[in-house]
């Protein structure tokens, strides 16, 4: 089965110390991509990540992460944003006492399976989804994010 093909935009809209780089932010989604896509991930600041889910979702908090999935935006090619907020991300990896980098490579590898269909919704679902992302940060050598 050939690799499937990445094409990536990502934009820094926060103004955040200790951002990941456009490489490692490639190489998180990269491992996570199961179809070939167009995906754009998007870094910002809490009040456009609590705009974009009220807006969007009807949800009047800041999200860690939002996933807007466009389906098969061309023959075979699925097209999407991950938005991580930056502020959140970093809230979450002190309190949980996990390196920042690792945080955001939780966060944008999660996004970009929801992009492709996954979910954590139903129990047996989130058993799926969060042993993917094990696996995928597994790579990087990142320690189980759901293990405490």
């Amino acid at each position: 089965m050939p690799e499937p093909e990445l094409r990536l935009a990502v934009q820094f809209a926060s103004e955040a110390k200790d951002l990941p780089t456009r490489a490692q932010v490639r190489r998180w989604v990269a491992a996570a991509l199961e179809h070939s896509a167009e995906i754009t991930v998007r870094i910002v600041d809490a009040d456009e990540a609590q705009a974009l889910n009220t807006d969007y979702r009807r949800k009047d908090y800041v999200p860690n992460v939002l996933t807007f999935e466009y389906g098969e935006i061309s023959p075979g090619v699925l097209g999407g944003d991950v938005v991580v907020c930056a502020p959140v991300v970093e809230r979450e990896a002190r309190e949980q006492g996990k390196p920042l980098k690792d945080h955001y490579a939780h966060m944008t590898v999660h996004g970009t399976l929801h992009l492709q269909g996954y979910d954590h919704i139903d129990p047996a679902d989130a058993d799926i989804m969060e042993s993917r992302e094990i696996a995928i940060l597994k790579r990087f050598h990142i320690p189980n994010p759901y293990h405490s």
